[in-house]
């Protein structure tokens, strides 16, 4: 039977340890789970040969919280959670949350503001001469210079403000098991200047030409320098070693490490988690594991390129594609831990369901500087039949014990144009009672500058998907993810999307409000007013606005009729 990670002292005593290697420190709950980054983690450093424990959501009221497990003996790992932690605090008004969906019962107020900055601040304090590595979404997207929106400033690098020793940025597992061999082979902290997908602070290597210098911190603040700072970051990052002044000291900013291959994806995934939230909070639900507890990882990493989206910064655009042996062999433990005759899979996928094993022709070339694969037209390398994942769907849900199973995290319709039999697949089969699609905008400009292909391809779509379901007499609803108050959208813009809404009897009960996180190019372009590709003055909207726009789309509430009213009124 696998067993969690140790938590307390008394799990110290349990497995005959005086001492744990490496304590991870985390902002979410301890769910056993490979979703969550901690655990995932955890396992990995445990696979090679390291004692490993966690400290979730530590009482920092206390320091005894922070002392339970005693001093490792290598290195504390620091991470906000699955989420930065201003992001799963704010709305996009910056107004606070009043639940966390990592926490249990769904609770919020378990982790602090600036979760990596502060966890690190107090261990520094309490332990003096033990290293810190902070790592996860918190920690990758603020790894250089960035604007933060809550604050409304560019803000330096975590790693400075942090007081860190090493940053681990993006998917860390080679990193960290790096860091953990060299420290358990007697190297110093501070010599670890070279590991792929990390930000140490460094002086600059002698050979120039293999180097980036970037603008530095407080330079950054000009907004045409932040521009031109930001365009060389995202054409540089992942072929030259980048450097920042950041505090008035040196950051190296390491090419990112090369992703896992299927091989390695499938042994990360069979590690023994329990798949269970810890026992501490069986009085308890966390709402995050709730929703994917019974859905499954088939691939990393998304090419899709969209201009607001963190994945490409932080996972990376290369797909690595987990076997369908591995997927299925975890389908059937999900079966086996349920307990029950038979259990809905909720979602085969990963940051895009139908990038399931595509690949490049020409092997992901380092001298490929698009940032996008499918933007503003598909690539002709990219090599996507959708044959692997349906062949994927179709042998999972013939498992004994598997009732059900679903496509739920996210369909590029543009891709899925190429395929009818996909569509024809998710119409009839793989889609539930609702197809989620993310069109984000219906007006080409907006569309443009978020990086989304043109809405003709959504209503395209949507036609097909919507043939197949009336011929076969079955009701289906496709539900579009929209967006207001992305960099060079306005009221006139919201006013188009409303039309297109109505004229395509589209009643939607949500509409995103663009949140300008960290290191995104469309974040890039909120703070500068800038557009990102040429360097032209956008439009930005500011909150007043975007509550308008986003009270527009919401064409059949009546808070949009009103809204609606007073705009057509002020528009005549």
């Amino acid at each position: 039977m696998n067993t969690f990670l140790p938590t307390s002292p008394q799990d110290l005593a349990a497995c005959g340890w005086d001492a744990l290697d490496i304590i991870l420190i985390s902002g979410d709950a301890y769910v056993d789970h490979p979703s969550f980054g901690t655990a995932l983690i955890g396992r990995v450093l445990e696979a090679a040969g390291f004692r490993v424990g966690i400290i979730a959501q530590p009482d920092l009221s206390r320091d005894e919280a922070l002392l339970k497990l005693g001093r490792p003996k290598l290195f504390f790992g620091v991470s906000s959670g699955n989420m930065d932690s201003m992001v799963n605090h704010y709305t996009a008004q910056r107004k606070l949350r009043h639940d966390d969906a990592y926490s249990p019962d769904g609770q919020a107020g378990l982790r602090p503001n600036r979760a990596v900055i502060i966890y690190t601040n107090h261990l520094k304090r309490l332990f003096k001469d033990v290293p810190v590595v902070i790592g996860g979404i918190e920690a990758s997207m603020r790894r250089l210079a960035h604007y933060d929106y809550w604050q409304d400033k560019v803000r330096s690098s975590i790693l400075a403000d942090s007081k860190a020793d090493i940053l681990v940025y993006g998917m860390a597992e080679r990193a960290l098991v790096d860091i953990a061999n060299a420290l358990r082979d007697g190297m110093d902290i501070g010599s670890l200047k070279d590991i792929p997908g990390t930000a140490v602070f460094a002086a600059r290597d002698a050979d120039v030409d293999a180097t980036t210098l970037l603008p530095d911190d407080k330079s950054c603040v000009d907004k045409e320098t932040f521009h031109q700072m930001s365009r060389q970051f995202w054409s540089q990052h992942d072929i030259k070693t980048l450097y920042q002044v950041n505090g008035g000291r040196m950051i190296k900013h390491n090419p990112p490490a090369p992703a896992l291959s299927s091989p390695e994806l499938d042994a990360l995934y069979a590690l023994p988690f329990t798949r269970q939230p810890h026992p501490d909070y069986q009085n308890s639900t966390i709402p995050a594991w709730e929703q994917i507890k019974h859905s499954l990882t088939s691939h990393r990493g998304c090419y899709g390129g969209c201009n607001f989206c963190a994945i490409a910064a932080h996972q990376g655009r290369r797909i690595s594609s987990r076997s369908k042996a591995s997927i299925k062999a975890e389908a059937k433990v999900l079966v086996k831990n349920s307990g029950a005759k038979g259990i809905t899979i909720t979602d085969i996928g990963g940051p895009t369901a139908n990038m399931y094993g595509s690949y490049c022709a020409l092997g992901w070339p380092d001298s490929c500087r698009r940032q996008s694969c499918l933007f503003p037209t598909i690539c002709p390398n990219l090599r996507y039949n959708h044959k692997e994942q349906l062949q994927l769907l179709e042998e999972a849900g013939r498992l004994e014990g598997v009732n059900h199973l679903f496509v739920a995290s996210g369909v590029r319709h543009d891709m899925a144009l190429e395929s009818q039999e996909y569509i024809r697949a998710l119409a009839l089969r793989y889609a539930g009672g609702r197809l989620k699609l993310a069109p984000e905008h219906s007006e080409a400009a907006v569309l443009k500058l978020m990086g989304k292909p043109q809405i003709g391809c959504y209503e395209e779509f949507s036609r097909q998907f919507y043939s197949l379901c009336q011929q076969a007499g079955i009701k289906r609803q496709i539900i579009p993810y929209l967006i207001v108050g992305h960099p060079g959208s306005n009221m006139e813009s919201a006013r188009a999307m409303r039309k297109w809404l109505i004229k395509h009897r589209i009643k939607v009960d949500q509409v995103q409000e663009f949140t300008p996180t960290p290191m995104t190019i469309s974040t890039c372009m909120y703070y500068t007013g800038l557009d990102f590709n040429t360097g032209k003055p956008i439009h930005v909207p500011k909150p007043g606005e975007v509550r308008k726009q986003k009270e527009l789309v919401l064409w059949h509430k009546p808070s949009g009729k009103r809204v609606y009213k007073r705009d057509f009124d002020s528009f005549a």
